[in-house]
């Protein structure tokens, strides 16, 4: 590509006007004002490519390298991606691999040190590995590592925890950002954590809490993905503070990653009257400022990175992007994936993983319940994190005969996948309702074990055994047959194609519906059961652990 023309929308001067890009060696080498022709065709419009501001690409099943083919075509030209995910089960070596997947895309990733792996740790959960104060110092001296990833403890760096600010430390010593997460923060808390070096939070749900980030000099960076949805709430920012606000989708998944990226909260943004240079001020600009990436706003001197549209309407579709000068997508065209810059890169076949667990029979997960005991249920709804905690006095067996329909009761397994020798938990859960079978999963919030709900014990052990079998995956067992996908990738990716994977999800998801569950993602909402830092109450490879006051329950 040496020259393209159209409706140029220059994001840095504020304007559109009909121009000419000169495209040499993959750089902008002058933009050029001229007449187009009128009636010759429909000259696109050319603009910036959207970024999303934070995002566990293990979330999508997808490797990078196959995140990046379908980002592209949504008009997503790049990420911040917090390798958090795969921290958890393979400490560096995970995010190596997710460096090294990136580099076989044309495609720009700005990867983080994952700041909390374990999240919790101690005696509350087991992850994989761990990633210390040393490793993270040495994570930060690299290049190919752009900023902290998000700083869980907010506890320890209000605390001033040793480790923690050691961290923080290590990042400002490289003049790199630290992105921060710490959902209901106000006031002289938020102030606080901001000032020990926390520069974002894509964990604000409330206009208070959002503007009090940004008061305290905090950039927001507004989350609309598959399970949290804060854009309604706190799309006003937009408006109010252009300059502090970015747009992420944090948690993806396949079915949902296919249909639409940042691209869809643009449109949702134009839809709802907001201006189109404050919409895009927080989709294509802020981030590159903020993580110190020079990804290409279409001035001369930048990378020939881009995005053609056939309108700037809220109903506008992508029509190609262009990477580094390469046309990567093209909407009437059907092209092959096109390599990196780096074509000397070796090709990584080698699927990571760290899995020991062996198989599971009924009388691991026996519950001995009875009338007059009391036991402690999660209540879990659909499209939230956040769990009721109910106490319950039992006039009976809750699994079977208690002041619940049956349906209603039913067991959760928590399975450490990294001791050999562990045991499972378990515990109630009520809100998923399947009727007769069982769901399981290897992506488990956040230390990734196998977690399973079902409706009686020969079914929860199949489901269980099957992930164990495979190493990792989803798995959902009818009266009649065991769907599943394998997840070899540190049990959480496959090395499928994007769409092949969101196919796939959607198939077992019909699959848990049939069987009773009728959650939009079941998968989703059993994975975030297992996360002790998100109330009330949560069930890990240790414990049932009331989240309000960070106990365990047993």
């Amino acid at each position: 590509m040496n020259q393209i023309k159209g409706h140029i929308v220059d994001v840095v001067r504020r304007e559109i006007f009909d121009g000419e890009l000169v495209i040499e060696n993959g750089l902008i080498a002058d933009v050029k004002r001229c007449d187009l022709p009128a009636g010759e065709k429909r000259w696109p419009y050319i603009m910036p490519g959207f970024i999303d501001g934070h995002v566990h690409i293990e979330s999508s099943m997808m490797v990078p390298h196959k995140f990046a083919h379908i980002a592209v075509s949504h008009g997503t030209i790049g990420v911040i991606a917090d390798p958090h995910e795969i921290g958890n089960v393979l400490g560096v070596e995970g995010v190596d691999y997710m460096i090294r997947s990136g580099r076989k895309a044309r495609f720009n990733f700005c990867f983080g040190a994952p700041s909390c792996v374990p999240a919790v740790g101690g005696d509350v959960e087991t992850c994989g590995k761990v990633i210390d104060v040393k490793d993270t110092q040495a994570l930060m001296a690299r290049e190919d590592i752009g900023f902290l990833a998000e700083m869980m403890n907010y506890v320890g760096v209000l605390a001033g925890n040793k480790e923690v600010m050691a961290k923080i430390k290590a990042a400002q010593r490289n003049g790199k950002p630290v992105d921060g997460h710490a959902p209901g923060l106000t006031g002289q808390e938020r102030y606080k954590y901001a000032a020990a070096g926390i520069t974002t939070d894509h964990e604000c749900s409330t206009m208070e809490e959002g503007r009090s980030c940004i008061n305290a000099g905090m950039k927001v960076i507004i989350r609309e993905g598959s399970a949290a949805k804060d854009y309604q709430l706190l799309s006003p920012l937009i408006a109010e503070s252009p300059n502090m606000v970015m747009f992420c989708t944090d948690d993806c998944h396949p079915d949902d990653f296919v249909r639409g990226h940042i691209n869809l909260i643009v449109k949702r943004a134009l839809a709802d009257g907001y201006d189109l240079w404050d919409v895009l001020q927080a989709a294509c600009v802020n981030a590159q400022k903020h993580y110190n990436r020079n990804w290409g706003l279409l001035q001369a001197g930048d990378p020939a990175t881009f995005i053609t549209v056939d309108g700037i309407t809220p109903h506008f579709r992508v029509e190609s992007t262009v990477i580094r000068g390469e046309e990567v997508f093209n909407y009437n065209a059907l092209l092959p994936p096109h390599d990196s810059d780096n074509i000397n890169e070796p090709e990584d076949n080698h699927f990571p993983n760290f899995f020991v667990a062996s198989p599971i029979t009924k009388d691991d997960i026996v519950m001995d319940i009875k009338s007059g005991d009391t036991v402690h249920v999660i209540h879990a709804s659909d499209g939230s994190l956040v769990t009721e905690h109910e106490v319950v006095n039992l006039t009976g067996n809750p699994l079977f005969d208690s002041q619940y329909p049956w349906p209603e009761v039913q067991k959760i397994v928590v399975y450490n996948r990294y001791d050999a020798s562990a045991k499972p938990i378990v515990g109630l859960v009520r809100g998923f309702n399947i009727r007769e079978g069982a769901i399981a999963g290897s992506v488990a919030h956040d230390c990734h074990n196998i977690v399973a709900i079902g409706s009686n014990d020969d079914y929860l052990v199949k489901a269980i055994n099957r992930i164990v079998e495979m190493h990792g995956g989803q798995v959902v067992v009818t009266p009649k047959e065991v769907l599943d996908i394998p997840l070899p990738i540190a049990g959480l990716m496959a090395p499928m194609d994007g769409h092949e994977i969101a196919f796939r999800t959607l198939c077992i998801q019909e699959k848990v519906k049939e069987i009773g569950c009728q959650m939009k993602s079941p998968f989703i909402t059993m994975a975030f059961m297992c996360l002790p830092v998100i109330p009330h109450i949560k069930i890990t490879d240790r414990h049932l652990m009331d989240s309000s006051t960070f106990t365990a329950i047993y």
